[in-house]
């Protein structure tokens, strides 16, 4: 009886030896080429990573491991003699780790595509979590329904059955179901890019750092974050200051005595206009401008437009020029005359009739 029971236990680890080794060695070659796809791309990076080889070697990333595994489960169940129903169910696995690694390697690649796309100075497609998340919903779905087909499941009352009860969630998520399509139509509307600087009728203003599938996040300029659901955004009243251009002129208003030489004050005022925009932007070709426009009470007034490349340049740039404009002025004696009003009081002599 005995020997009996170590017959048997002696059998089944020899059973169990076997596979064991077979999956160590699978799951030992898979970390190897994992790691060489690491340093592929640690060198692909460097070189060029905008290429179609650096987004697929990415997209495999890690999954040779899960590849090699289910060679080894392959070569389990074809040199092992087991259980028809164990060996269906250890095929029915590996078939579902090849399809969902397939799958998620397609959804990385395509993600990857659409990152690099959006990138580009030219891309008319903003990069937005909202439009990843979509691709990789949808091609997540589409490979989850070719797994359960394969698996003998039909799909199609499944597919009835999201299709009415999409509706009723339709029905009650209609503001979230506004806000996503409402998303979706600022991307492809182009209204708005990230890193454009916004804003809308209702007040609120700031950079837009993304588009997500419920809110519109915009930084304003005390670096705080504003969240606008993309409904309101999509139905208000906007300015954006990075379109069509992003370059932005400002008109800054100055007036000078009237015992002022008029072209000097052009000249000093353009020298000093083209040291400030040159400090902060120094690749723009727009030139500063002058134009005298009022003879006003105490004063001639004139406007000086300057131009920047950022939005946000203007408020630094609009104090550095006050400043080095006051400074140049009282070093050539070009005065900036007080507002002057003479009161004239008319007083009235009663005079009594003797």
């Amino acid at each position: 009886m005995l020997n009996y029971f170590n017959m048997h236990w002696v059998a089944a680890l020899e059973l169990l030896w076997i596979p064991f080794c077979i999956q160590l060695v699978a799951f030992v070659i898979g970390l190897l080429l994992n790691r060489l796809i690491n340093k592929s791309l640690h060198s692909k990076l460097d070189n060029n990573p905008e290429t179609f080889s650096y987004l697929f070697t990415n997209a495999v990333r890690g999954l040779p491991i899960a590849w090699c595994s289910g060679i080894g489960l392959y070569l389990t169940i074809t040199t092992i003699n087991m259980p028809s129903r164990l060996q269906d169910f250890l095929s029915n696995i590996l078939l579902g780790v090849i399809l969902f690694t397939i799958t998620r390697v397609i959804a990385r690649t395509l993600v990857g595509m659409i990152d690099m796309h959006t990138q580009k100075s030219d891309s008319n497609l903003p990069k937005t979590s909202l439009l990843t998340n979509i691709v990789n919903i949808a091609i997540y779905a589409i490979g989850i329904l070719i797994i359960l087909q394969s698996y003998g499941i039909s799909i199609t009352p499944i597919i009835t059955a999201l299709g009415v009860g999409g509706m009723a969630v339709a029905l009650g998520l209609q503001e979230t179901l506004a806000n996503i399509f409402s998303g979706l139509h600022l991307i492809l509307s182009k209204q708005i890019r990230l890193g454009d600087f916004i804003k809308l009728s209702s007040g609120e203003e700031g950079c837009v750092t993304d588009i997500t599938w419920r809110f519109t996040t915009i930084q304003s300029t005390s670096k705080n974050v504003i969240v606008v659901p993309n409904q309101k955004i999509a139905s208000s009243i906007l300015t954006n200051y990075n379109m069509p251009q992003q370059e932005i002129s400002i008109s800054i208003p100055v007036g000078v005595s009237y015992d002022s030489d008029l072209d000097q004050v052009e000249r000093v005022t353009l020298e000093v206009a083209n040291e400030v925009m040159q400090k902060f932007d120094g690749g723009l070709e727009s030139k500063p401008s002058v134009s005298f426009h009022t003879f006003a009470e105490s004063s001639i007034k004139f406007n000086v437009t300057l131009h920047s490349s950022q939005f946000l340049n203007q408020y630094p740039l609009k104090h550095e020029f006050i400043k080095a404009l006051t400074r140049r002025y009282r070093e050539e004696g070009i005065e900036i005359p007080y507002p002057i009003y003479n009161v004239v009081t008319k007083y009235r002599e009663n005079r009594s009739n003797s």
